[in-house]
């Protein structure tokens, strides 16, 4: 048996722990690459190119754990988001108040820098009870919000569109040109009411975008709905 080039003490430590060893995958590799070396270049070694499939497998694995977590913990922190927008919307007693927590406290859980409710109306903002809640609320005639969903395309409506934007309308966002994305929620109100719509608007282009899920703010959009069926019977 030749003499060992490791330092004694190393030695001793290494066969008292081989596992230490095992468990460190940058050893592993260098030994694994020196043993390649050791056999040569015509020789393949089939259990070294099996091992390396299945530590490329067990990286991609990883990687797909990790993002599957990291969605899991978005998610949820979506959810608990909208559930304390909800429950601020709920706790005014007017509904003035009721539509003034929208642009403030409920848009500041929701990281959004415009909330605004659109009516149809035959009758138009003629009302000076509306006039007096012109920041948020804006009224428009029959048949505005299908157009300004659609864009004047014939397509099918969804309850929520997500949409980045270069030139949002201003009778639904005011002045604040510097929105980018939007949210769009259509609301009914109820047989023999016109509906209704909830934009929420962010200076963020990234933030709406049509590939991000709905589910949140449908849930967002149905309280809204039954909640303003109540302040408008």
């Amino acid at each position: 048996m030749g003499q060992s080039k490791i330092e004694p003490d190393l030695r001793d430590r290494i066969l008292e722990k081989p596992e230490m060893i095992l468990e460190d995958s940058d050893l592993m590799r260098a030994l694994i690459s020196a043993n390649d070396r050791m056999i040569g270049e015509n020789v393949i070694d089939l259990r070294g190119i099996a091992m390396e499939r299945l530590e490329t497998r067990l990286e991609r694995l990883e990687d797909t754990h990790r993002t599957v977590i990291a969605a899991a913990y978005e998610n949820l922190a979506g959810t608990n988001q909208v559930h304390r927008a909800i429950l601020q919307m709920l706790d005014p007693l007017g509904f003035e108040d009721f539509l003034t927590s929208l642009s403030g406290e409920v848009a500041q859980t929701l990281r959004v820098d415009s909330i605004r409710l659109v009516l149809e109306s035959v009758q138009g903002a003629a009302d000076p009870a509306l006039r007096r809640l012109g920041e948020v609320l804006c009224v428009a005639e029959p048949g505005f919000i299908a157009e300004y969903i659609s864009g004047g395309r014939n397509i099918s409506l969804r309850q929520v569109t997500l949409r980045q934007t270069i030139a949002p309308s201003v009778l639904v966002f005011g002045e604040a040109d510097a929105i980018r994305s939007e949210a769009l929620m259509r609301l009914d109100f109820g047989q023999g009411r016109l509906p209704g719509l909830l934009a929420m608007g962010s200076t963020d282009p990234w933030h709406f975008k049509p590939t991000h899920g709905t589910d949140l703010l449908s849930f967002f959009a149905g309280v809204f709905e039954r909640t303003m069926r109540r302040w408008l019977s």
